[in-house]
């Protein structure tokens, strides 16, 4: 740390999961001299100092933010105007403000009403994440090898930037740019809708009168387990993220029912060339994903991709 560090003062508000994972981070890879943080939770402020995660802890996101150069937000989507509002008492400027919100169109809207000018404020989503969260929950390593989206505006000073690019990379990030309202799309295919079905069907064997709950339990196969475990994931992220990915949910939510009335149809058929061929596609995409190392969420320590299926 010392006189290499990126950034002098790191205001991270919510210190959850990823919150505290970007504080993990910056402390190991020496990107910040002091990193703090805000949080509504009493609990969570005394984990967070407890496990050293932080040097200081408040409640007030406008005493978290005084003094800072970058502020980073790791809170549900539909808090960004309340904390907005909340913290520009205390920014000034030449600060950084940036997120980890897995919407963007909805950020932008939200917070840049409340900044103070000479504030600059650019959105980012590292595409990262398990279903635990918490303080305790977060791990430096949890950014390695995963990709980093920012989805900078016209206006965003070219220097800035590329600090917050650099503090990414420092994490092992594979840092990436994007206008906001294309990955607000891109990732309601690849994250928001198979979260909104695995929430489904988890829901719907549990209502299932015909299956009790403990069979249920009892002989999860591989593929109910894999949905149960995307279906743990926080409530209230979630909650929030449908509500304000609305449009390119609902659009994905069309072409993903067209093509499942395709399957019924060619399942009441007996076309079993169209299934066949369905699944050797998909079969593909997994290999893919393989190979780029993307199948789960640990970080790559030179693990044999042979061996996955």
């Amino acid at each position: 740390m010392g006189a290499d560090a990126l950034f002098k003062r790191l205001a991270i508000i919510g210190i959850g999961l990823i919150g505290s994972s970007v504080a993990r981070a910056a402390r190991q890879f020496g990107q910040a001299e002091r990193i703090v943080c805000a949080d509504l939770s009493p609990e969570n402020r005394a984990e967070a100092l407890r496990l050293g995660v932080v040097d200081e802890a408040f409640a007030d996101p406008a005493d978290a933010v005084r003094g800072a150069d970058l502020v980073l937000l790791s809170i549900p989507l539909g808090a960004y105007g309340a904390v907005g509002q909340a913290m520009a008492p205390g920014l000034t400027a030449g600060t950084l403000i940036t997120d980890v919100g897995s919407c963007k169109q909805s950020v932008l809207r939200d917070l840049a009403p409340h900044l103070p000018p000479g504030v600059s404020f650019i959105p980012g989503h590292p595409v990262a994440g398990t279903e635990h969260s918490g303080p305790a929950a977060g791990f430096a390593e949890l950014f390695r090898g995963r990709w980093c989206i920012l989805t900078p505006t016209d206006e965003a000073p070219a220097d800035k930037l590329e600090s917050l690019r650099a503090f990414w990379a420092a994490f092992g990030s594979k840092v990436e740019m994007m206008d906001a309202r294309h990955h607000d799309m891109v990732l309601a295919i690849t994250s928001h809708v198979p979260h909104l079905i695995a929430y489904n069907i988890v829901g719907t064997a549990d209502d299932l009168q015909a299956v009790t709950q403990s069979e249920v339990i009892k002989y999860s196969a591989g593929g109910f387990r894999d949905f149960t475990r995307i279906a743990a994931s926080d409530p209230t992220m979630w909650r929030d993220v449908f509500l304000n990915n609305k449009e390119a949910v609902l659009e994905m939510l069309q072409r993903f029912t067209e093509d499942l009335t395709a399957l019924q149809r060619a399942i009441r058929w007996d076309d079993g060339d169209t299934l066949f061929k369905l699944f050797s596609r998909t079969r593909t995409i997994r290999r893919a994903i393989i190979d780029a190392g993307q199948e789960t969420a640990a970080p790559d320590f030179g693990r044999d991709k042979a061996d996955k299926a």
